[in-house]
């Protein structure tokens, strides 16, 4: 198995490249990568929860699919081993749909005979990664009061394995109460 280039060589933001159809004619992908990321909403949704925290990036670039998973994975054993699987929601907010291609070029003896070099560059398909603009949400999780400490921890922790800089916004959850509904006697 070929080992995984340096992020590096991706971060940078270019056109998405996502043009994947069942159609052969409208189709410019050969491959579409599987996406590494197994879940994207964690923990028990259907509980109210008091607070919002939120993972905002601070600049743009482009974040890899097994970079996102690993954050989601760091945070989401801490909050089940701190909270368990009922005391928070946790929401990836960001998909990979950009596909990161490759045109490796041979160095070092017989490289002539190998390399095509510009004639054929489009590159194969290697992977996938999500486009980040600075100031969008990467992950959100909902908490009560009493958990704010652990979340905060645990968005942290995830800020660790993502390869630009974050901030956490915490936020109050507004209760919304649906107006009373009219009942109407039926005679």
């Amino acid at each position: 198995m070929t080992r995984l280039r340096k992020a590096v060589a991706y971060r940078r933001l270019e056109r998405p490249y996502t043009r994947y159809s069942k159609y052969k004619q409208v189709c410019y992908v050969r491959a579409r990568p599987v996406c590494k990321v197994v879940s994207f909403d964690l923990g028990d949704e259907k509980m109210k929860y008091e607070y919002e925290l939120v993972l905002v990036s601070k600049s743009d670039l482009q974040i890899r699919d097994n970079a996102i998973e690993s954050a989601r994975q760091t945070s989401n054993r801490l909050l089940e081993k701190t909270l368990g699987k009922s005391g928070y929601a946790m929401k990836v907010r960001i998909y990979p749909h950009h596909i990161l291609r490759e045109n490796p070029l041979a160095s070092g003896a017989g490289a002539d005979r190998m390399s095509t070099g510009m004639a054929h560059n489009y590159g194969k398909p290697i992977g996938i990664a999500a486009q980040v603009h600075a100031g969008k949400p990467l992950f959100s999780l909902k908490v009560n009061k009493e958990n704010l400490e652990v979340a905060r921890h645990a968005l942290k922790r995830a800020s660790y394995k993502l390869p630009c800089a974050c901030s956490i916004v915490t936020q109050k959850i507004a209760d919304v109460k649906a107006p009373a509904a009219k009942v109407v006697a039926a005679n």
